[in-house]
C-alpha cells in the first residue's frame, strides 16, 4: 500500500474541505489502518490539516472533513467512506418534578421507588442481586456528579466533546438515564440496580446531538475500559457501517449493548443501532402494561420495559418525569446488571434468551407454541431462573 500517497490525498482533501461535513473512512485491514494513522501522527506538526483527523481505532477508521470522496474511495487501502452523520437522543415532552414532590412520597429513612422499577419487580430481587461491581457505560449527555442519588453510583468517565473536562451533563437526559439504572440515594429514588457502577460517556452536546464518530469513540472507550454493559438511549434512521462495525466489535468482546427502538410509533421499523442483531433492542410500555403509543414495535424488538412518565434524577439535584424508549432502555440495562451480578459469565445471547423467556406477555392472546414474542421485562423471574440453575 502506498500509504504516503494516501496521506497526501487526505491532506489535500482536508485543506480543500473548507468546513465541509466530516466523513468516516474505514480501512481494508489492520495493517493499512496502522500505517496510515502512524503517518498522520508523525506529520501532524508539518501538516496542520491533519490535526482535524479523529482516530477511530475500534473500527480501523478515522473521521475527518473532506471535500470529495470520489478519489479517496479508489485507493486500495480504503474499504468505505460515509458521511459522519448526526444522531439524537430520543425524548418525549418532559414534565419537571420538584424535589419536594419526590421527598413527600418517602417516609423517614426510606427511598422512593418509581413505578416502572416496581412494575418489573426489581425490588423483589435486591436481597439476592443489586448489580454489585457491574459496570455500565452510559453514552449520553453526561451526568450530574453532584446529584445526591448518584454520588455513590458514578465512577470515572470521559468527555468526548472536550477531553480536558469531566463528562458533566448540560442537558439532563444522561442524568435521568443513570438514575433509572443505578440511583442509590438515602432519601431519594432507587434505581433498578442500586449497587451497579455508572461510567458516564459524554458524546452528546447540550442540545442532545452527537455525530456517529463520537458514538464510535464512546463504544471504543467502553470496550477498552472493560465495561460490562453499554446503554445507548438514542437512535438514527439511516444505516451506518461504522456504527455497525463498532457494536459488532463490542459484542464480540463480550460487552452487552442495549439501545432504544425509537419514538415514532412504527410497527415495522426501529432505529439504529437498536436494529442491529448484536444489540438488545428495547420498546416502551405504559403503566397499564401495554405498548406505549409512541414506541416503535414489532418483531425486531427484543424486550419491552416501562417508558411512560418515568421519574428519575435531573440536573442540580432535581428530578424529572420523562417518557420514551430511552427510559425503557435504562430499565433493561439495570436488569441485565442484576443478572450479571448473579452470574458474571453470562454471554449476550444467553441474557437475551433468559429475558425473553421470563418476560410478562403484553397481550392476553396466547402465542403459538414454540414462539417467544417479546414481552415486558421481569427482573424477579429472570433472577429466579439464574439462581435455580446456579444450584443445579
Amino acid at each position: 500500500m502506498d500509504s504516503k500517497r494516501l496521506l497526501m490525498m487526505l491532506h489535500e482533501e482536508i485543506q480543500a474541505s473548507q468546513g465541509e461535513r466530516r466523513h468516516i473512512i474505514l480501512f481494508q485491514s489492520d495493517r493499512d489502518y496502522r500505517q496510515v494513522t502512524e503517518l498522520i501522527r508523525l506529520h501532524k506538526d508539518t501538516h496542520s490539516s491533519l490535526s482535524s483527523v479523529y482516530d477511530l481505532r475500534l473500527i480501523r477508521g478515522i473521521s475527518c472533513p473532506i471535500r470529495n470522496r470520489a478519489e479517496l474511495i479508489k485507493h486500495p487501502a480504503v474499504l468505505s467512506i460515509e458521511e459522519d452523520t448526526s444522531i439524537n437522543i430520543q425524548l418525549r415532552p418532559r414534565k419537571t418534578v420538584k424535589t419536594s414532590e419526590i421527598v413527600e412520597k418517602t417516609s423517614e429513612g426510606s427511598q422512593f421507588i418509581p413505578w416502572g422499577i416496581q412494575q418489573i419487580k426489581a425490588p423483589d430481587v435486591w436481597k439476592n442481586a443489586k448489580g454489585s461491581r457491574i459496570t455500565i457505560g452510559v453514552i449520553d449527555t453526561g451526568i450530574d456528579y453532584y446529584h445526591p442519588d448518584l454520588q455513590a453510583s458514578v465512577a470515572r468517565g470521559i468527555n468526548l466533546l472536550n477531553r480536558s473536562q469531566p463528562p458533566y451533563d448540560d442537558n439532563g437526559h444522561g442524568t435521568h438515564i443513570a438514575g433509572t439504572i443505578a440511583a442509590a440515594g438515602r432519601l431519594g429514588i432507587t434505581g433498578v440496580a442500586p449497587k451497579a457502577v455508572i461510567h458516564p460517556v459524554k458524546a452528546f452536546d447540550m442540545n442532545g446531538s452527537a455525530f456517529v464518530s463520537d458514538i464510535v469513540a464512546g463504544i471504543d472507550w467502553c470496550v477498552r475500559s472493560g465495561l460490562d454493559i453499554i446503554n445507548m438511549s438514542f437512535g438514527m434512521k439511516t444505516y451506518s457501517r461504522a456504527l455497525e462495525e463498532a457494536v459488532i466489535n463490542a459484542y464480540q468482546s463480550g460487552t452487552i449493548v442495549v439501545a432504544s427502538s425509537g419514538n415514532d410509533g412504527k410497527g415495522a421499523a426501529i432505529d439504529y443501532p437498536a436494529r442491529f442483531p448484536s444489540v438488545f433492542s428495547v420498546g416502551a410500555t405504559t403503566k397499564v402494561n401495554k405498548v406505549a403509543p409512541f414506541s416503535n414495535r414489532g418483531k425486531r424488538i427484543d424486550i419491552y420495559a416501562p417508558g411512560e412518565s418515568i421519574y428519575s434524577c435531573w440536573l442540580h439535584g432535581k428530578y424529572n418525569e420523562l417518557s420514551g424508549t430511552s427510559m425503557a432502555t435504562a430499565h433493561v440495562s439495570g436488569v441485565i446488571a442484576l443478572m450479571l451480578s448473579v452470574r458474571p459469565s453470562l454471554r449476550p445471547q444467553q441474557i437475551k434468551q433468559i429475558l425473553r423467556r421470563s418476560a410478562t406477555p403484553l397481550t392476553k392472546a396466547k402465542q403459538p407454541e414454540g414462539t417467544e414474542a417479546p414481552g415486558l421485562i421481569h427482573a424477579r423471574r429472570a433472577i429466579t431462573a439464574l439462581l435455580k440453575t446456579n444450584k443445579t
